[in-house]
């Protein structure tokens, strides 16, 4: 296997399958799972006309959990509204931290089987987290 064929920085032909082998398997992402994220809404909102930021920006979580999840079915919780909207129309907060789960969808005519809760998360200092993985269990 240490042999390497004639081209420069190449890949020998016994290692080559190996590798295309793990290029064809994908590992399966689980259903349910859950993520606390930073949305920044002051990057979303800036510019916007004072009486579409705080509706933009309740768009704009739907949307950032529509692209983390990979799920079109995204489901906001009372408390994430309520929070977005605590300081009117016109001054959205500028930072939220929030918890994305992933669920099964209960409804059997379902488009999809999965769909995303939003829950809000309560912290001192939004500014400065990461992206943490929550065991649900």
């Amino acid at each position: 296997m240490d042999v390497v064929d004639g081209s420069a920085g190449g890949i020998s032909s016994a290692i080559l399958p190996f590798f295309c082998k793990m290029a064809r398997e994908r590992k399966a992402k689980p259903d349910l799972v859950s993520r606390d994220y930073t949305i920044h809404l002051a990057k979303h909102t800036h510019k916007t006309t004072f009486k579409a930021k705080t509706p933009r920006a309740v768009k704009k979580i739907k949307e950032f959990a529509q692209k983390a999840m990979g799920t079109k079915d995204v489901r906001l919780d009372v408390e994430v509204n309520k929070f977005v909207w605590s300081q009117g129309v016109r001054n959205p907060p500028k930072r939220i931290r929030v918890r994305l789960s992933r669920k099964r969808n209960e409804d059997e005519d379902a488009e999809e089987k999965l769909y995303t809760y939003v829950q809000l998360v309560k912290v001192a200092k939004v500014k400065g987290l990461q992206t943490e993985v929550v065991d649900t269990a």
